[in-house]
């Protein structure tokens, strides 16, 4: 074994495991694995311990290294377990120097934890990439950071404050991804909508949107990864409404459907920001599909709250939920809220869950009889502009964008052409 990545959690790790890979194999390491931790829940971290041990049982030889948010917000629990050798941070992880010296590394005396105050970086820098391992879609890194405080989110802790990548940085990094074959970039962040505000003349999110799409003209498909909607600029709107090559989807971060638990948890908008949102998209562009994260279970929160969070997939038209049942994270304001009991947090992510699932059917079946343009990820599967996964009768060539018409659907999730 030469080096393996273990990534958790969001696209920005996913992107950031790349680069990583990259820095060690140029570093010359072998037999290392890496562990790119989440710690966007306690299960996640939860997790992440879960595998660094069966990794261990697996791989007696290998060296282990965890990095990413979990390992930056707790990096003594993690320095704690006999299984691992480093642990590095999430500014470390991306230095090519870091892996470098960690190369020749030892247990024995050495400084085990080599983690600093995220919080004193002050700067993005965009890692070149030639692209993802299937080398059809590529996430490039447009920020990092948040300068919110949800009070369930730990991850200002682990990213640190928001910072943007140079647009110039960006525009030549999508440039090497497309001469790499990449057809379809999606730019992520932590919370991508704050995007500029700390740049020079403070470019607009939707600027750079604009700025890719003019300045880059061979990018085939640009997506968005999620995004805080009351921060949409006229800009990616209007990019939204004029450019086919934006691809008509968008995660949203929505968290809840009630006006009390929403301002409990400090977000920045309340339940008609939401639904106003996603009525106006859907009128510049009308095959638009929204995916967004809900929390089920936040303190506090009655059923007759929580059935607001049902009623606002419907309201808003979601199709691809992805939720969460509330745990506590240490050190953040919503730990020291009455909790629910877990049973009833259990049931209320179940139920949010099926509404998901419900709300996914119904999209799956309006798209039979359409005509989808899919890049192919693998050689049965791919990915409608919508994001929804397609999966074909015959073999296919991955890194394709082929034209197909939708002939079914799984109810497991998948169309099938």
């Amino acid at each position: 074994m030469a080096i393996e990545i273990v990534t958790f959690g969001c696209r920005l790790n996913s992107y950031e495991s790349e680069a990583m890979q990259k820095h060690a194999e140029t570093a010359g390491h072998e037999n290392l694995i890496i562990v790119n931790t989440c710690a966007v829940t306690s299960e996640a971290t939860r997790q992440a311990r879960q595998a660094i041990r069966k990794l261990a049982r697996e791989n007696p030889e290998a060296k282990i290294v965890v990095t990413g948010c979990a390992a930056q917000v707790e990096p003594q629990m993690f320095a704690a377990m006999n299984e691992v050798s480093k642990v590095v941070g999430n500014q470390e992880k991306m230095v090519a120097e870091t892996w470098e010296n960690l190369r020749d590394f030892g247990v024995g005396t050495s400084e085990k934890v080599i983690v600093n105050d995220i919080m004193a970086v002050k700067e993005t820098a965009v890692h070149l990439i030639d692209g993802l391992r299937e080398r059809t879609r590529a996430f490039v890194q447009v920020q990092n950071g948040c300068d919110h405080r949800c009070t369930f989110c730990i991850i200002p802790y682990g990213r640190g404050n928001s910072r943007s990548a140079p647009m110039g940085t960006i525009i030549d990094q999508i440039r090497r991804l497309v001469e790499n074959g990449v057809r379809e970039v999606v730019l992520t962040g932590v919370d991508i909508t704050s995007y500029g505000a700390d740049l020079p003349g403070e470019p607009k999110f939707g600027t750079l949107v604009k700025t890719i799409l003019r300045l880059v003209p061979e990018l085939e498909r640009l997506r968005i990864s999620s995004i805080d909607s009351v921060e949409a600029d006229h800009d990616l709107l209007d990019a939204l409404a004029n450019n086919e090559r934006l691809m008509p989807h968008l995660h949203l971060s929505l968290q809840a459907g009630d006006n009390m638990i929403l301002k409990r948890m400090k977000r920045r908008h309340l339940r008609d920001d939401a639904i106003n949102f996603c009525r106006q998209a859907r009128d510049l562009r009308p095959d638009i599909v929204f995916g967004a994260d809900i929390i089920a279970g936040f303190p506090t929160e009655t059923e007759e709250m929580f059935t607001r969070s049902l009623d606002i997939v419907d309201e808003c038209g979601l199709t691809h939920l992805h939720v969460f049942p509330f745990s506590p994270r240490p050190g953040t304001p919503a730990a020291r809220m009455p909790q629910l009991d877990r049973g009833i947090v259990k049931e209320r992510a179940r139920r949010l869950r099926q509404k998901g699932e419900e709300a996914l059917l119904a999209h799956l079946k309006t798209e039979v009889g359409q005509k989808r343009h899919v890049l192919v990820e693998t050689d049965n599967l791919g990915r409608t502009e919508g994001f929804t996964t397609v999966r074909f009768s015959q073999p296919v060539e991955p890194g394709q964008i082929i034209p197909v018409t939708i002939t079914g659907y799984e109810e497991k999730g998948n169309l099938l052409a």
